[in-house]
Formats: C-alpha cells, sequence, structure tokens
C-alpha cells in the first residue's frame, strides 16, 4: 500500500501564494506518476499538474500553467505544489495522487492512490 499525506493548504489572499506539500510512504515502484487534483465545492475533480518520475517531465491544467510548479525532493519523498498569483477560482480541496506506470492521467479514475486532500481558501 501507498500511504500520501498532504499539508499546506489554509486562508490565502487573492494573488498570494502557497505551497502544498504531499509526503509519499509505504510500497515503492519503478515506474510511477505522482500529480495534483483539486475539487470545489459543487464540482468535479479537476487535473491540476503531474510529474513523472523517470525524465521528470511536467504537465498542467490548463487552469493553473504559468502559475502552479509541481516538483519533488527524493531525498525526503515528498511531492510539492507552489502555487502563485493565487485567485478565488483556485478555491478547493487539493488532493495528492500516484500511480503505476509513465503515463499521466487527467481523468481522476485513472489514479489509483489519493491522499485526504488539504483545503485551500482564496479571499478576493
Amino acid at each position: 500500500q501507498v500511504q500520501l499525506v498532504e499539508s499546506g493548504g489554509g486562508l490565502v489572499q487573492a494573488g498570494g501564494s502557497l505551497r502544498l506539500s504531499c509526503a509519499v510512504s509505504g510500497r515503492t515502484f519503478s515506474r510511477y506518476v505522482m500529480g495534483w487534483f483539486r475539487q470545489a465545492p459543487g464540482k468535479e475533480h479537476e487535473f491540476v499538474a503531474a510529474l513523472s518520475w523517470i525524465g521528470s517531465n511536467t504537465h498542467y491544467g490548463d487552469s493553473v500553467k504559468g502559475r502552479f510548479t509541481i516538483s519533488r525532493d527524493d531525498a525526503k519523498n515528498t511531492l510539492y505544489l507552489q502555487m502563485n498569483s493565487l485567485r478565488s477560482e483556485d478555491t478547493a480541496v487539493y488532493y495528492c495522487v500516484l500511480s503505476e506506470g509513465s503515463y499521466y492521467y487527467t481523468d481522476p479514475e485513472e489514479w489509483t492512490y489519493w491522499g485526504q486532500g488539504t483545503q485551500v481558501t482564496i479571499s478576493s
């Protein structure tokens, strides 16, 4: 089993920044992809970003391109999401995800492991 624990959410004013962290533990894989989804109240899960462990390829949803950056720290087994220029529409619960393999998916159904989520609220 894989455990994903998010942290770093909170309340911030529009235009501000936050950095989310996701600590990974448990089973390991030779090839895997990690990422972030978010879910605003009354809406479906939205793909935010993904990072392939092999090659460090990154991918972003259109709504966050140029503002969010996904990265990792191998020594700490931690995934990060740096969020800048935050907007009220970024308000959501943010989830860390992981799947075995080399390809990322924007469909939440394709991801195997999910964290418990961390709330991000942007005040205007």
